[in-house]
């Protein structure tokens, strides 16, 4: 057995061969335009059945990765035909994603998230508000530099999430999830600065239980612009790039 299969060897095998591949895609090993090898070369080096291979290949084509075509082969589509929402085209990028990714990333977030924050200051029902209440104090309690922090700030953006009462809405909350994983996984201060955004996140909580949309909407794009700076503090990138001028 491959030291693949022993490292996931709870996990069904053809999802294996999936994350295997879907990884050397989408951090540019195999390239848009590249050809797959065979199906009797990939089988012999991922040590794995054909019949696996295949299924893999059926969910990496689902993805917009790849496609199959008659004596052609398998070959990686273009970038933009990538599901680049999916949960696993969004993790094969961390952790060590390319900043036109981050800023992508935030970008899409800066357009959503404020938005979303307007629309549960109108809807939210106390439940929900108790909700955000409680992962903000987790937030508050959890110990710096720990994965605590990432854990309940995630909470805390997805109950807001929740509390737009939009489906819509709700189902993005992978993407919230991915860019908070990736923040948390490459950087080595990204939990103690987070815990320096507690009074944006508490901002962002009073303004829903005030019903003030407006404020709402401006204080979590204040706090998603102070994540995106330091993010990029932290990687040392050039302040000259894209991520000056997002003015969301």
């Amino acid at each position: 057995m491959s030291s693949m299969s022993r490292t996931y060897a709870r996990r069904s095998l053809h999802s294996i061969v999936a994350h295997d591949l879907g990884r050397r895609i989408v951090t540019g090993e195999l390239t848009p335009g590249d050809n797959l090898p065979t199906e009797a070369q990939l089988s012999e080096t991922l040590d794995v059945s054909r019949t696996a291979l295949r299924e893999a290949i059926k969910i990496l084509s689902a993805k917009g990765l790849i496609e199959s075509r008659p004596k052609t082969g398998t070959r990686v589509k273009p970038r933009h035909f990538w599901n680049l929402l999916d949960p696993d085209v969004l993790s094969w990028h961390f952790p060590d994603p390319d900043p036109a990714f981050l800023y992508g990333l935030f970008e899409t977030r800066l357009i959503i998230e404020p938005n979303t924050a307007a629309m549960a200051a109108e809807r939210r029902s106390e439940e929900q508000l108790e909700t955000i209440r409680k992962a903000y104090l987790g937030m508050e309690q959890a110990e710096p530099g720990t994965e605590a922090i990432y854990l309940t700030d995630l909470e805390f953006h997805q109950a807001i999430l929740d509390a737009s009462q939009n489906d819509f809405m709700k189902s993005l909350g992978m993407l919230i999830e991915s860019a908070l994983i990736g923040s948390f996984k490459m950087s080595s201060t990204g939990p103690k600065a987070q815990v320096h955004s507690l009074p944006s996140h508490k901002a962002v909580y009073q303004a829903i239980a005030d019903r003030d949309p407006d404020e709402a909407r401006n204080v979590m794009r204040q706090l998603l612009r102070q994540t995106m700076m330091q993010l990029r503090d932290e990687l040392g990138m050039d302040s000259t790039t894209d991520w000056e001028r997002i003015t969301l």
